[in-house]
C-alpha cells in the first residue's frame, strides 16, 4: 500500500486479516468481538436519547458484536433489549457465547413485530449483517431494516450499515440509514463508495486488537493529503520545458470555454508551457481569451476540427509531456476516426475527456494498443455509453464499473462523483475522500482534465499523478466554496483560482 493511501478493505481481505489474527497470532476471536462491541456501545452512548436501547441482531458474528454492545450498555445503566431476527439456536458460536453473557432482555422477533418493538427507542444498534453481506436482504431482515429506518432514533451500525456491500458500496435492496458507523480495524470500500457511502453517517474506525503486519493487503485505499507531496517542485534550474509541456486538443463553436478552462487549470497546476490545438477558424477566440497559453490552429470544418485534422493535432503534440483530448470537441461524424487516430499517434501520456470519450463508444479496447499511459475521466453517463449500459447501472455498481472500464481499455479510469474512483488497469484502486459539492457545476470536469494533464507531465507514476489531480481538484472545490461563503456560487474558474491551495500539502481533508 502506498504511504499516501489509507487502506480500504473488502470482505475478502478483512476475512483474511481476521483469520490471520486468530490463527497465526493467537488472538481469541471472542476478544476481537469484545473490543468491537465495546466500541459500538461507546458510540451508542454518545448519540442516545431518552428511551431504551434496542440492539437488532442477525445470526452471524455481527449479531455477536451487537450482543457485546448490549451487555456494555446494560453495565452503563441503560435499559437494553436484544432483538433477535432468527432463533437463538441459529446464532454463530461466538454470538451464542455472548448471548449467554448477556443477562438482559432478549426477544426473538416474530414476523411483522419489528416496528412495534422499536417504538420509543432512545438508540438503535444495527447488528444484522456484517462485511460479508452481498445482494439484497431477504425477510425477516428486509422488513426489519425498513422498520429501523422508520424510527426517529439515532442508529449506530456495527461495522457497516446492513444492506450495504462492504466490498463495493452497492445497495441492492433495503439498507440501514445510520447516524454513526463504527468500522472495525479499518474502513471498507462500502463506507466511501456510493450508494453505500450515503448510508454510513459519521464514520468511526475502531481498533479491535488485530496486530500490525497482517499479510492480507487491502485492495485499495482512500487518497490522503500525503499524495500532495509527490509532485516535483520547481527549483533554481527549472525551465518552462522541464516543468512539463501540455497540449489541449479540442474546441468547437459554442464550446470554446472547455478548452480554455482545461488549459488554464493545466498551467495553474504547474505545467510550464501549454498549447491548445483548436479549429483554425476559432483560433482568434482562443488568442483573445488565453494570455499565458499558446494556440495552434488546425484544419476545421463548420466550427469544429476537421475529421482529417489528426496530422496537425499530432504535430502540435510532438514535444508534449502530456496531452488532453476532447474538451469542447463536439460531436460530429468524423469525431470517432479523429480521436482514434490522435489517441493512437500520441506518444505522451494522454487524458481523454468529454466528447473525446463519446467518440470512443464501442472502441475503448483500441486504447490497449497505446504504449504510453492513458487516463479516461468519465462521469456516470459517459461511462455508461462506453460500457453500453445505463447510467443507473453505473450508479448502482460504481466500483465494479470503473474496474471493468480500466480492464477493457488498459487505461486509468477516473469515475467522477463525490466519491471519485481511480481504477488502474493493473487492479489499482483509490477513492477520493474529500466531499466537494461545489464541483457540481459546468466546467469543473474540464478543470480536472487540465490538472490531470499537468500532473501527468510532472510526475513519473501515472496512477499517483492521477490521484494527486483528483485529490487537489476536490480540495480546490471545497476551498473555493469556503472563500465565497456559498457552495452554490462556485464556478469553474473559482476552482482554478483555488488550485494553488488545493495542491498545497496541509491538514487532512477527509469528509
Amino acid at each position: 500500500m502506498e504511504r499516501w493511501l489509507i487502506p480500504l478493505h473488502d470482505a475478502a481481505s478483512m476475512r483474511a486479516t481476521d483469520g490471520w489474527a486468530i490463527s497465526q497470532r493467537a488472538v481469541p476471536s471472542l476478544e476481537l468481538m469484545e473490543a468491537a462491541g465495546r466500541a459500538v456501545a461507546e458510540a451508542a452512548l454518545e448519540v442516545a436519547h431518552d428511551g431504551p436501547a434496542r440492539v437488532v441482531c442477525g445470526k452471524g458474528n455481527n449479531g455477536g458484536d451487537g450482543l457485546v454492545a448490549a451487555r456494555h450498555l446494560a453495565r452503563a445503566g441503560v435499559e437494553v433489549e436484544a432483538l433477535l431476527l432468527w432463533p437463538a439456536s441459529e446464532l454463530s458460536a461466538d454470538a451464542k457465547a455472548n448471548l449467554e453473557r448477556f443477562d438482559g432482555r432478549v426477544v426473538e422477533l416474530a414476523e411483522g413485530e419489528a416496528s412495534a418493538r422499536l417504538e420509543g427507542s432512545g438508540v438503535i444498534i444495527d447488528a444484522i449483517f456484517g462485511t460479508g453481506f452481498t445482494g439484497a436482504p431477504r425477510e425477516p431482515a428486509a422488513g426489519t431494516i425498513e422498520a429501523v429506518n422508520a424510527t426517529p432514533a439515532a442508529v449506530v451500525a456495527a461495522d457497516i450499515a446492513s444492506g450495504v456491500d462492504a466490498a463495493t458500496g452497492a445497495v441492492e435492496g433495503a439498507a440501514v440509514e445510520a447516524a454513526v458507523t463504527v468500522s472495525f480495524h479499518a474502513a471498507k470500500f462500502g463506507h466511501w463508495v456510493a450508494p453505500g457511502k450515503a448510508h454510513r453517517g459519521e464514520l468511526r474506525v475502531a481498533p479491535i486488537g488485530i496486530p500490525d503486519g497482517a499479510p492480507a493487503a487491502a485492495p485499495g485505499g482512500l487518497i490522503d493529503d500525503a499524495v500532495l507531496e509527490l509532485p516535483p517542485r520547481r527549483v533554481a534550474g527549472s525551465t518552462k520545458f522541464t516543468s512539463g509541456q501540455v497540449v489541449i486538443a479540442g474546441g468547437s463553436r459554442g464550446l470554446t470555454g472547455s478548452v480554455c478552462l482545461a488549459a488554464g487549470a493545466a498551467i495553474r497546476a504547474g505545467a510550464g508551457y501549454a498549447t491548445v490545438a483548436v479549429p483554425a477558424a476559432l483560433e482568434p477566440i482562443f488568442e483573445a481569451k488565453l494570455t499565458e497559453v499558446m494556440s495552434r490552429g488546425c484544419p476545421d470544418d463548420a466550427g469544429h476540427l476537421d475529421a482529417g485534422a489528426a496530422a496537425a493535432v499530432l504535430e502540435a503534440t510532438r514535444r508534449a509531456a502530456a496531452v488532453a483530448l476532447g474538451p469542447g470537441l463536439g460531436r460530429f461524424d468524423g469525431a470517432p476516426e479523429l480521436v482514434s487516430e490522435v489517441a493512437g499517434g500520441v506518444e505522451a501520456p494522454l487524458v481523454i475527456d468529454a466528447d473525446g470519450l463519446n467518440a470512443l463508444i464501442g472502441r475503448i479496447e483500441l486504447l490497449r494498443k497505446r504504449s504510453a499511459p492513458t487516463v479516461l475521466t468519465p462521469h456516470a453517463g459517459e461511462l455508461a455509453r462506453l460500457l453500453d449500459t445505463e447510467s443507473a447501472a453505473i450508479g448502482a455498481q460504481r466500483l465494479e464499473s470503473a474496474r471493468e472500464a480500466a480492464g477493457r481499455s488498459g487505461s486509468i479510469v477516473v469515475l467522477k462523483g463525490d466519491d471519485t474512483i481511480v481504477a488502474g488497469p493493473g487492479g489499482e484502486l483509490a477513492v477520493n475522500g474529500v466531499s466537494s459539492p461545489g464541483l457540481a457545476t459546468a466546467g469543473t470536469g474540464d478543470v480536472l482534465t487540465g490538472v490531470t494533464a499537468a500532473l501527468l507531465a510532472r510526475c513519473s507514476d501515472p496512477f499517483a499523478a492521477t490521484c494527486v489531480a483528483v485529490h487537489a481538484h476536490a480540495r480546490a472545490g471545497r476551498i473555493a466554496a469556503e472563500r465565497l461563503g456559498a457552495t452554490e456560487s462556485v464556478i469553474a474558474s473559482d476552482v482554478i483560482d483555488a488550485l494553488p491551495s488545493g495542491l498545497a500539502p496541509g491538514s487532512r481533508s477527509e469528509g
